[in-house]
């Protein structure tokens, strides 16, 4: 039977997530009531500027004063779309205080104080959901939280940014530039006014963060992850990677090490082969692919941001938190008994493609080689073209640590025969 007393629930944050979520709130009432076991009520929407026109949300439950919309007491769950770690980080664990559970898509805030939010949510008997952080409507959160409990993940490879695949993807299709490419994804509406926190990577690296977290049972936050965003990827780097039957895209790649003691996670860009799955995700799509022991290799697609996907992943939530609290019950909280050390990216082993300009003379080749080989760093294949002097010399290397390509590149800038170091890209996916 279901219950006929509603469940309250305040929304912080009315933009284009936001209005989303009270959207369907308001048309979807009764499905939603159905598969909750009880009906659900828009208590509340704090917002900042409450004169501006949200088509289709109540004026009478628009309020500026967020504090003492989640102080009500009768709130059951928080929905939480304001972004940003400050006021958000106050309001959610003031919500914790006064029995609320919470819904979340904050990923800047979920990756810097994960520990410390489950941790209020764990001490007050409540629920903090938020697969709507990472990757849009692509459920990717619940499943390896959950779904891939019983299983050792042991990588999760992918696309979590729209705004640099949509970039990267203009570049490699008509060989625009990247100036050009962010320019065309602005105008569309992929790009906001400061990209920064996309094409730096930072987005991603948050993002990163929260499945590395997940994934490995062990904590990582922000700070842990290694980033490089997408502002020196250039036209010629895409030349490069097509010569070699790759495209370029920017990866979040979280790994466990071959002997289990340690992960690493880490954002930048990467030429891929084109037979990989993830070198046909065009435009703003993500796609993230999870490798386990027993499920193998498992491939999440789909549109990863954008309001009405972001509030499929809320609405998602919801459900699941409401029902936790008719059940009396509280969901999967944080699990970090793990506890394994992050390693820096210097201890990390891929595969590199390095672009020198060079002198065009007899012996150049061979003392390019001699590097590589004195710093423990092999080559794989080699390709030089020259004339009038000038030559370029473009190697891709086996295997090797950051650390030694590092020191091998040092090297290379000290020989007189090397003009410069025009490019130095990882390639994954082999």
């Amino acid at each position: 039977m279901m219950r006929t007393r509603p469940l309250k629930v305040a929304l912080l944050g009315c933009g284009v997530v936001g209005s989303e979520v009270a959207r369907i709130m308001t048309t979807q009432a009764d499905d939603l009531a159905a598969r909750i076991g009880a009906p659900v009520e828009l208590a509340g929407i704090a917002v900042r500027r409450p004169g501006r026109v949200r088509e289709g949300v109540p004026a009478e439950l628009v309020t500026t004063d967020a504090t003492a919309l989640v102080k009500r007491g009768d709130i059951d769950v928080v929905v939480e779309v304001i972004g940003g770690i400050e006021p958000a980080r106050t309001l959610i664990t003031t919500a914790f205080d006064h029995g609320s559970s919470v819904v979340s898509a904050n990923k800047a805030l979920v990756a810097q104080d994960g520990a410390a939010l489950h941790a209020a949510a764990e001490q007050r008997g409540a629920d903090l959901y938020y697969e709507a952080a990472v990757a849009g409507a692509i459920p990717l959160v619940r499943p390896l939280r959950e779904s891939l409990a019983g299983d050792k993940v042991n990588r999760v490879l992918g696309i979590v940014n729209g705004t640099t695949n949509f970039i990267l993807d203009r570049m490699d299709g008509s060989g625009a530039g990247y100036s050009e490419a962010l320019d065309e994804a602005t105008a569309l509406g992929y790009a906001e006014a400061d990209p920064t926190a996309d094409v730096e990577g930072f987005d991603a690296a948050a993002k990163a963060a929260i499945l590395a977290g997940i994934a490995f049972h062990t904590r990582v936050t922000l700070d842990d992850v290694h980033r490089e965003g997408l502002t020196e990827v250039t036209a010629a780097d895409i030349a490069s990677a097509k010569r070699m039957g790759c495209t370029v895209k920017l990866l979040a790649i979280c790994e466990r090490a071959a002997d289990g003691r340690s992960v690493t996670a880490r954002v930048h860009p990467a030429m891929i082969p084109l037979s990989h799955p993830l070198a046909s995700v065009r435009e703003a799509y993500n796609a993230v692919f999870v490798e386990a022991d027993a499920a193998g290799k498992l491939m999440f697609y789909g549109p990863g941001a954008g309001g009405s996907p972001t509030a499929s992943a809320v609405l998602g939530d919801l459900v699941a938190a409401c029902r936790n609290k008719l059940a009396g019950a509280t969901g999967p909280g944080e699990s970090a008994y793990s506890r394994l050390p992050v390693s820096p990216m210097g201890d990390v082993i891929t595969r590199y493609h390095i672009s020198l300009d060079v002198a065009d003379k007899p012996g150049v080749l061979a003392q390019v080689a001699t590097v590589f080989a004195e710093h423990g760093v092999s080559i794989d294949t080699v390709r030089q073209q020259g004339k009038d002097g000038e030559a370029s010399l473009v190697a891709v290397t086996h295997r090797a640590s950051d650390a030694a390509l590092s020191a091998t590149v040092e090297a290379l800038r000290r020989l007189d025969t090397v003009r410069d170091v025009a490019s130095i890209m990882r390639v994954e996916g082999e």
